[in-house]
């Protein structure tokens, strides 16, 4: 039987605004397996690893790592004592190359004085050959691809001698290929005697990688199972408390008029010299989500910025219904009905320091129904913003609680809650269920598929390969600036073929109707 790596005793995480994040938490890893971790949003992972890892210290219990009780006080205490975290936002330095990434604040050095570079890069190759984990030293992490980056920052913590690997969300951003490329790469290195926390909201992936899974709901264990023994609906049961679909019967769409028209729209890219967009055309008609799909990186960010007027294109047009935005401020393009659920929930989707409720009003400042003149109506506002809290299941004290208390995917919920409920004729939706569980998840794509019959026009841009096929009316595929592929069935695509779109190994001749011809 394999041994007791680490074991969490009793775990407690009380915050000084009083919220319980962890209660009482047992958690048992053994030397040499791929352990998941699974549960709602708010239910305390994160927070029971980021002590782990040394971010937070614990009100209550006790860490024994090789039946040793331990202090981790900080990330150094947590890599000295073998533990290595790869978080799901990388902390890479796009301007650097992946070997200055990956010996950053470690440089080999010559005379003890200045960076060996070329020392850097043979010793990048050997590292890389060492643990199956292919890379390339010498290119820029700003022009490598996301699976690139996540072996990257996999190399890092194991460089710094990480036997215990703590893995957030590490297929969120990848194609199927990718992903399976990882968890080929994740089972070497189980072999070579590393063991892994899987952090992960995707159950199909969880079941297939994990040798054993803990489920934790509301701060509190539920139980750890034998990955083999137990099912996807029954790990959602647990994690959700109910069960939770997995498709839904969608109608068929009734398009309208166009809302949303993009013609020849080309953009030079910041981080290199080759084209962000080139000459991208399409057209979004109410009534119908038109999906976006492309590995990230490859244009979809730009278009966003491009659509939501943070940027002006080198060329191109853009109109909403017959206004062309182009060179608009936010509160034009607002004003002609479009809501917006940007990818970055934190920097550009929320206050951090303002309270459910500010955040809930902050695109409708100007709505009658939540102002009389100057003065507020609160009745309507408390309202308002306890019926998101309700439709949303936003684990939270109540609407006065401030978004920096709440757990990434209960802000994300606010988020979409605030846009949605504005009642858009243009939702650009930007990865709209990242980091939210399962339960979550199917409340969002209901919400999503509500507001298409009610006849408003939805651009989804995601990277959740399910989600774009599941939910799009049609489908665009995005690689290296240029639409390689259009499918007006997503529902036909495998996944597989979708994935060989992204990763530019095949495309249409012509990205329009009709049948695709294919180079491979």
């Amino acid at each position: 039987m394999q041994a007791d790596l680490l074991v969490l005793e009793g775990i407690t995480k009380v915050y000084e605004n009083g919220v319980v994040a962890n209660r009482n938490i047992d958690f048992t890893l053994r030397e040499g397996e791929i352990h998941a971790i699974c549960g709602e949003n708010g239910a305390g992972k994160t927070t029971l690893m980021k002590i782990l890892y040394g971010l937070e210290q614990a009100s209550r219990g006790r860490i024994l790592v090789r039946g040793v009780e331990t202090r981790i006080a900080s990330p150094r205490d947590a890599i000295a004592r073998g533990i290595g975290m790869v978080h799901q936002h990388f902390m890479l330095v796009p301007s650097l190359t992946v070997a200055e990434n990956l010996f950053l604040g470690v440089e080999p050095r010559k005379g003890g004085l200045f960076v060996d570079a070329a020392k850097a890069l043979s010793m990048s190759a050997e590292v890389s050959a060492a643990y199956g984990l292919p890379i390339d030293g010498a290119a820029r992490v700003a022009d490598i691809s996301v699976g690139m980056m996540q072996k990257l920052e996999i190399l890092k913590a194991l460089y710094r001698g990480a036997t215990i690997l703590i893995l957030d969300e590490p297929t969120a951003v990848l194609t199927p290929q990718e992903a399976e490329e990882l968890f080929g790469e994740l089972r070497k290195l189980k072999a070579l005697g590393h063991t892994i926390i899987f952090i992960s909201h995707k159950l199909k992936e969880v079941k297939r990688i994990s040798d054993r899974i803990t489920v934790i709901k509301r701060g509190e264990t539920l139980g750890t199972f034998e990955a083999s023994s137990v099912s996807e609906a029954e790990l959602s049961r647990r994690m959700v408390g109910r069960d939770v679909a997995a498709s839904f019967d969608k109608k068929p769409s009734h398009r309208g008029l166009p809302r949303l028209r993009v013609e020849g729209l080309s953009h030079a890219a910041v981080s290199a010299k080759k084209k962000a967009l080139k000459a991208v055309s399409f057209e979004l008609r109410d009534g119908e989500i038109l999906g976006v799909a492309g590995i990230e990186g490859n244009g979809q960010r730009e278009l966003v910025d491009i659509l939501t007027g943070a940027v002006l294109p080198d060329s191109g047009s853009v109109t909403v219904g017959e206004t062309p935005i182009l060179g608009g401020k936010i509160d034009r393009i607002r004003s002609l009905g479009v809501s917006y659920i940007p990818e970055d929930r934190i920097k550009v989707g929320s206050a951090m320091e303002g309270s459910i409720t500010e955040n809930l009003l902050a695109n409708r400042l100007r709505e009658p129904l939540f102002w009389s003149g100057p003065f507020m109506r609160a009745r309507a506002v408390n309202a308002n913003a306890k019926a998101v809290i309700e439709k949303y299941e936003i684990a939270s004290p109540g609407p006065e609680q401030k978004i920096s208390m709440l757990s990434g995917g209960n802000v994300q919920k606010v988020v979409v809650g605030r846009e949605c409920s504005s009642h858009p004729s243009l939702l650009i939706a930007e990865q709209p269920t990242r980091g939210v569980d399962v339960g979550a998840a199917e409340t969002i794509h209901r919400e999503l598929l509500a507001m298409r019959d009610a006849g408003a026009a939805i651009l989804m841009v995601s990277a959740d390969i399910n989600e774009v096929l599941e939910l799009s009316d049609r489908l665009i595929v995005f690689f290296e600036g240029e639409i390689v592929a259009e499918v007006d069935r997503p529902s036909e695509l495998s996944e597989e073929e979708l994935g060989l779109y992204m990763l530019g190994l095949k495309r249409q001749e012509k990205p329009a109707r009709g049948k695709a011809v294919v180079h491979e």
